[in-house]
């Protein structure tokens, strides 16, 4: 779960004493990751001692009465590694309304849904009081680390792009839905307001009956929504009225309690909007709102091909990244907000979770496997992570996960104290591979990079992207669907196309494309507002925008077939098509 997209004002801070204490606690615990690892894991164990999924590794042990050391060098050796397909079955009796001490001794009554987005399917994570608290902790100590640089003042507002989708119930009558949706039902939820003296401008019934997305690409989306609704946002400014777009009755009323007419403020806001559209919406934040300070988001990883416009729109207001977490646990906070978003690091919160980091090593060269796509060592304890190296994260939580690998892959930048900052690299699993090729999401975004650099020359932009591996055809080649804004003409895609291909820089991709054991990379151009029908999809069939990003490669077949009906251009890369014409004539 991640903290909610932010514009915050211009305002000061009177809050200093909470931020000195909070601030104070994370300084001390930094100092001693390994004893406070130790004594986290400890407490887990205690905490869930006898429960059926321990049992099954431990026995009968006397876990209670051992001491804390030996107990993790006794956890490690003896409970081993697992992915959720592993824990999915105990969770899966969690859900059917089994109340016995199967993964924590507390009973779990809320379960969180992932994405889906990454593996094609959503997962359900316990979810408990901890989680929230946790929550609750990392937002404050991230408020009070930027208090420092942009500080607010007491009572201010922040426009917050947090919406909750629905709560439904298991079969076992448990509550299931996004852990921002929980979040934002939570108790914790008004206290983070009240701690860290910021308040969202919406009305509750807002935020508890939409959905929105905790996400860079959501603020590009609702600008870009704001582009083509702005008119009707001024009307209704203007005459104290709601769009019957709005059809939910409590946020209607909601709303409509609050709002009354504003000619003048409409007034402005349309000469704001004339001029901004003459502009392509160039520096629309610090148009439309003067005070803001910086924009607040997730803007690592799948989030950076976001950053390009979202930096159009801020014109120079600073962006923020969020702290680092996921569905399962919180993991890190970003200590320094001035970082370029593509520069930050996140300083690991030594008592949310106990961690271990799996090294990983270079591909094997000649491994055709898309899972085998690292060679990696044993696990490491927290305390003993090196600078440069590249890492899996495991989790052990409060709330039922057992040394679960969670996918990502991250670098160690350095360290605060004794706890390390992380980079984050890239989800683990492969996302395109033919034959001997890895290609992970990394790779594939600084392939599109090069490529729409030379959109951008021609006064074109990319708006949203996403691959295939396509097998059906031999040989098997890569294909990248596009959504650009502006016109263009077929030389200038074709450039696109041919630079894509010879961008990617994997030996098994590069010797397979020489040989033509992959064939041409293939560019489909698709008509505007495909992605959208995506993330409509994703929405049909349970997901959360909270939540939602857009899989930068899909072998779904309805996502496939919405693509395959949306492409109105296609072109094929002649990079190495050229590379063999050259061989042979000389």
């Amino acid at each position: 779960m991640e903290p909610a997209a932010v514009i915050t004002n211009n305002q000061h801070n009177n809050n200093g004493k909470n931020d000195f204490d909070i601030i104070s606690s994370f300084e001390e615990v930094s100092k001693n990751v390994g004893s406070v690892q130790t004594l986290i894991l400890s407490q887990i164990l205690e905490l869930n001692y006898g429960v059926e999924y321990l049992q099954k590794w431990l026995g009968d042990l006397n876990i209670q009465e051992m001491d804390a050391c030996a107990l993790e060098t006794l956890f490690t050796s003896l409970v081993p590694l697992a992915s959720h397909v592993d824990l999915e079955p105990f969770i899966q009796r969690i859900a059917d309304g089994e109340t016995g001490p199967i993964l924590t001794q507390q009973p779990i009554t809320t379960l969180s849904l992932s994405s889906g987005t990454t593996e094609g399917r959503q997962k359900y994570v316990p979810f408990t009081r901890h989680s929230a608290q946790t929550t609750l902790q990392i937002y404050r100590l991230a408020a009070a680390y930027r208090s420092r640089v942009y500080p607010i003042r007491e009572g201010g507002r922040i426009l917050e792009f947090i919406y909750g989708s629905k709560q439904n119930k298991t079969e076992g009558g448990l509550i299931a839905g996004t852990a921002t949706t929980h979040y934002f039902s939570s108790e914790e939820f008004k206290i983070k307001q009240e701690m860290t003296k910021s308040f969202t401008c919406s009305p509750e019934e807002v935020i508890s009956e939409f959905i929105t997305s905790t996400f860079a690409y959501s603020i590009v989306q609702a600008f870009s929504t704001f582009e083509e609704l702005w008119k009707d946002i001024c009307n209704d400014i203007k005459e104290g009225t709601l769009s019957r777009r709005i059809k939910l009755l409590n946020m209607r009323k909601a709303v409509l309690n609050i709002i009354s007419p504003n000619p003048c403020l409409a007034s402005k806001i349309e000469a704001a909007c004339h001029e901004l559209q003459s502009l392509n919406w160039f520096g629309l934040i610090p148009k439309l709102w003067p005070n803001a300070k910086y924009v607040y988001s997730i803007m690592t990883g799948s989030m950076q091909p976001y950053l390009k416009k979202l930096r159009q729109y801020a014109n120079g207001v600073p962006l923020v990244s969020a702290d680092y977490g996921s569905t399962e646990s919180w993991i890190g906070v970003n200590l320094d907000p001035t970082l370029p978003p593509e520069n930050v690091t996140f300083a690991v919160i030594p008592t949310f979770s106990y961690f271990e980091f799996i090294p990983l090593y270079s591909p094997k060269q000649h491994c055709s496997s898309a899972i085998d796509d690292f060679m990696e060592d044993d696990p490491i304890p927290l305390s003993q992570v090196k600078v440069g190296q590249e890492y899996e994260i495991v989790l052990t939580t409060f709330t039922g996960l057992y040394r679960y690998k969670l996918g990502d892959v991250v670098e160690v930048a350095g360290f605060h104290n004794g706890t390390p900052k992380l980079n984050f690299i890239c989800r683990r699993k492969l996302i395109l591979t033919v034959n001997i090729d890895k290609n992970t999401e990394k790779d594939l975004q600084l392939v599109v990079e090069r490529g729409s650099q030379i959109l951008s020359k021609a006064q074109a932009e990319l708006v949203d992207f996403t691959s295939h591996a396509d097998l059906a055809n031999q040989p098997g080649h890569y294909v990248i669907y596009w959504e650009i804004k502006g016109e263009t003409g077929d030389k200038v895609l074709e450039e696109c196309c041919r630079e894509m291909d010879a961008s990617f820089v994997d030996h098994g991709y590069v010797v397979s494309r020489r040989t033509n054991s992959i064939g041409p990379l293939e560019l489909c151009i698709v008509e505007r507002g495909t992605f959208k029908k995506i993330l409509d999809y994703f929405i049909a069939n349970g997901s959360a925008l909270s939540q939602f990003k857009t899989p930068r490669c899909t072998n779904n077949q309805v996502i496939l077939r919405i693509l395959n009906l949306c492409t109105i251009r296609r072109f094929h890369s002649t990079a190495y098509y050229t590379m063999r014409l050259t061989k042979q004539n000389n």
